[in-house]
Order: structure tokens, then C-alpha cells, then sequence
């Protein structure tokens, strides 16, 4: 049986989405009211949390600002109130991801399923039916940009490319399986597109790169380093032609280090488990939001929108593709920011920018009685990635003036770099005001991964055990 797919509605959603990238600022306006007021609608007609939420409203009247936030957590333990299809058990879609003969089969036999990661502590399932599917493959086959026009002039349909996913691959997450769906959608590409798990040891995975090598290699920004890294030893052969990233953070520094590594261009994604492809980048390297098909609201702490520019404290999303699970309103945990300024690449769509949720903020004791230092995770990976050139790491805090910093990498020019990684990483907490700190080195050691194989660089296992009240917290940043 083919995984979820209706060659109508995607190829609707693809005319649909071909003709946006050209709309004009109303028009998409237009799109998003419409597609909002059907999604309320859908949401009150199936769902009993939507239709108690939305009782005496009409959906094509509701301010989208006056509904309630909702997330994760309570989405998932009210999850049969939450569906609009009552067929939807969380026990059987449990049972059903729990097995990997299952990934990118059909669930019920009309809805693709994939788990999240549970990178903030809560894992949760995420239900898809054939419509949204449609909209994701429009997007990801319309808006990606083409990174090699040539290429794709002589070679439309890619059938000369190797296209190698290196990821987890054992379980139910988005990217797996919509690389396992597109195998199955596509048997003639079957064979040039491979999944190739980034959990194995380092040795075993350059040595499958090296036998398929690969002219396409997408996969997460921390793995596109540690690879990045094989490639300037030597020991990495493949040679792509063009890296595609996503899922985490991706500095510039990092990015730099992993074209220059290659030789090839780099590009970066932003999409979700709550809606696949929220973002691509343009020629230019910014990133536009799907603003036809998603609604993010950067909000402040108290869920108050923020101004354009401005980065919130976190972000709600609105999928507005999605009517058997409404995600309305919902706290993604990203930092996003709308940009005021539109992109010099002409798009209507909007131009955003992005700090992911991966990384843990530090705490630290202030000297002599002073209050206690909070270090943001994106200044320490600045430190050492910029100052220090360190790039494959993880840091971990696992006391208050204790930190374990290590690398995967091995020999002697690893060790001076994490030597020298420290000093500067001491240097810094130093002039921030944190007091009797310690860094360990350990080289040779690679970073622990949550199960999705994602990995956190910057960790503190304080967390939950260190409570540091609001009012005696001075927050630094570099």
C-alpha cells in the first residue's frame, strides 16, 4: 500500500503553492483568513476541545489573538478530545510507532504518523492526513531552492543524483520518515536515496558515505560538522555537490566551517514535527515562512505578541494545513523573529530568523556574595566556535562550578583545540562574573544524543534539581 498520498490534492496544493510564491501581500492575506476561518470550522465541527473552546463563535468572525494557547503537554493527555477523528487512539498510534516496520505506513491506512523527539521533555505524535501531506509536498517540491540551476536544467527529475539522509533512522520522527515515504512513493529512486544512521560509529558511517557517495547529503547541522570534520581529515571521501540542514541551530561560523570542508554550497530549513516545512531559504540565504499555509506569533513570556523585529520568548504556531489534529495557537518552543525588512530576493513572504530550543541556559555562582550568573547556551557555543574553532563539541554542566567539555575528535591537534577551547571558554565565564569554575577536557569522547539522534551542545544536568528564584538571577550575554 502506498503511504498517504492523493495525486489530486497534491497536485492542487503545488498549482496553489506555485502561484503564492507570486501573490501579492493581500492575496496572501486573503489565503491565511480564508484557510484559518476552515480550519476553526474543521476544529469545531471534530474536535470536542475546539468545539467547546469555539461554542457560540463563528469561525470566520474569531480573532485568532482571543483564542487560548495551548501545548504539548496538555494536547497530548487530552489527546482523544484533541483529534477530530475519534478513531485516532493515542494506545494504538503508541503501539503502531512503537514498531519500525511500521515507519511510513499508513496508519488506519489514511494517515501518515511520526513522533517528535521530546527535546523539551515531552515526546509527543503527530497525525497526519492525505490533504496536509499534499501541502507538504508542494512545499518542499516549489520552494526549496535550487541550489545548482544547471544541474537541474540538464537533470529535472534527479535521476542522476545519490541522495543520502544521515540521521536516526530507527524511529518514527518526521525526517525518517518522509525520506522512507518518498522511497516508496518513487521505487525508481529507492535505490539512489539511502538512510544511513548517524548513531553507528563514526568509522562505520564514513565508510557507507564513502561507498555510496552521495551528490545530495542532508541531515542535521551538529552531524553536517562532525562530518565536515572526517572530510578535512581525509578520511571522508564522498564529495557532494550540495548539503541540506535542518532541525537545529546553524550559526554562521558553523556553516562556513561545513562549505568550506566540502567545497559545495550549503543550505538550512526550518520546519517541525508540528508542520513539516514552516521555512526555506532564498538565493540570498534567508529564511521565508510559508506564511500561506503557517501562522507563527513571537509572543513575550506572558504570551503577549511582540513587535516586528523583535525575538519573543517563544512562538505560537497555527497549522493551517492540518484539520484532523488542530495545532492552534500552539508553543512551539522556537525563538523566532519576523523581520521588518523585506528581502532583498523580492518575496512576498515573510523573512524570519531563528534560535531553536535545543541548548540548556548555564548557571553560576557570583563572586562575593553576588547574585547568581545565567549564561545564555548561544554565547557559549559563540566562544567556542568563533574564538576557539572548536566546532564538534558538547558541553556539559554537571555541577555548579563544574563543566565537562569534550570533542569526538582524536590526536594531538584535537587536544590543543580543546585546550585552547578552554582557556577561552574560562576567560569568558570569568569576565561574565562567574565564580570557581572548572572545565574538564575529555577528546576522543562523542556527545550523548536524545533518542532522535538530535543533539544538544551546550547541557546542564542542574536542571530540575536547582531551583535559582527569579529576583536573584542576573542574566549575561556576550
Amino acid at each position: 500500500m502506498l503511504p498517504t498520498f492523493d495525486p489530486w490534492q497534491t497536485g492542487a496544493a503545488a498549482a496553489d503553492v506555485s502561484l503564492a510564491a507570486h501573490a501579492s501581500d493581500e492575496a496572501l492575506r486573503r489565503r491565511r483568513a480564508d484557510r484559518l476561518a476552515s480550519l476553526l470550522g474543521a476544529a469545531a465541527a471534530g474536535s470536542a476541545l475546539y468545539r467547546r473552546v469555539l461554542a457560540g463563535r463563528d469561525p470566520a468572525a474569531v480573532r485568532l489573538e482571543d483564542l487560548p494557547v495551548v501545548n504539548k503537554t496538555d494536547l497530548m493527555a487530552d489527546f482523544r478530545s484533541w483529534v477530530a477523528d475519534p478513531a485516532l487512539d493515542p494506545d494504538g498510534l503508541h503501539r503502531f510507532v512503537a514498531g519500525r516496520a511500521n515507519i511510513a505506513e499508513p496508519y488506519l491506512d489514511r494517515y501518515m504518523v511520526w513522533e517528535s523527539s521530546g527535546s523539551t521533555g515531552e515526546p509527543g505524535l503527530f497525525v497526519q492526513d492525505a490533504a496536509a501531506m499534499a501541502v507538504y509536498d508542494a512545499l518542499e517540491a516549489m520552494r526549496r531552492p535550487v541550489l545548482r540551476p544547471l544541474q537541474r536544467w540538464l537533470d529535472p527529475w534527479g535521476l542522476t543524483e545519490r541522495i543520502a539522509f544521515v540521521g536516526a533512522t530507527g524511529g518514527h520522527f518526521a525526517s525518517t520518515v518522509s525520506v522512507e515515504r518518498l522511497r516508496r512513493l518513487q521505487p525508481g529512486l529507492a535505490e539512489r536515496l539511502r538512510s544511513l544512521s548517524f548513531l553507528q560509529p563514526i568509522d562505520a558511517l564514513v565508510a557507507e558515505l564513502n561507498a555510496f557517495a552521495p551528490t545530495v547529503l542532508t541531515t542535521y547541522p551538529s552531524a553536517a560538522v562532525l562530518l565536515a570534520h572526517e572530510r578535512r581529515s581525509g578520511r571522508l571521501k564522498a564529495s557532494p555537490h550540495e548539503i541540506w540542514t535542518g532541525g537545529e541551530g546553524f550559526s554562521p561560523a558553523r556553516r562556513a566551517f561545513v562549505q568550506n570542508a566540502f567545497g559545495c554550497p550549503v543550505a538550512n530549513s526550518y520546519g517541525a514535527s508540528e508542520f513539516l516545512s514552516l521555512a526555506f531559504e532564498c538565493a540570498r540565504g534567508v529564511l521565508h515562512l510559508n506564511s500561506d499555509w503557517a501562522i507563527l506569533e513571537p509572543v513575550d513570556a506572558q504570551g503577549r505578541a511582540v513587535p516586528t523585529g523583535h525575538v519573543g520568548a517563544t512562538t505560537l504556531l497555527t497549522n493551517l494545513a492540518n484539520h484532523v489534529q488542530p495545532l492552534i495557537r500552539y508553543d512551539l518552543g522556537d525563538r523566532v523573529t519576523l523581520l521588518a525588512a523585506r528581502c532583498a530576493c523580492s518575496s512576498r513572504l515573510p523573512a524570519i530568523e531563528v534560535k531553536g530550543r535545543d541548548d540548556d541556559t548555564l548557571v553560576f555562582r557570583g563572586g562575593r556574595g553576588a547574585p547568581p550568573v545565567q549564561i545564555v547556551p548561544l554565547a557559549v557555543s559563540t566562544v567556542l566556535e568563533e574564538e576557539a574553532g572548536l566546532f564538534d563539541f558538547q558541553l556539559v554542566q554537571q555541577a555548579p562550578g563544574e563543566l565537562l567539555l569534550r570533542t569526538g575528535r582524536h590526536g594531538a591537534d584535537a587536544q590543543a583545540t580543546l585546550q585552547k577551547a578552554r582557556k577561552m571558554l574560562l576567560a569568558f565565564l570569568a569576565a561574565q562574573g562567574a565564580s570557581g569554575v572548572h572545565v574538564h577536557c575529555r577528546v576522543g569522547e562523542s556527545a550523548s544524543c536524545g533518542r532522535s539522534g538530535k543533539m544538544k551542545r551546550v547541557v546542564s544536568s542542574l536542571h530540575g534539581s536547582v531551583h535559582v528564584p527569579e529576583s536573584a538571577t542576573s542574566t549575561r550575554f556576550r
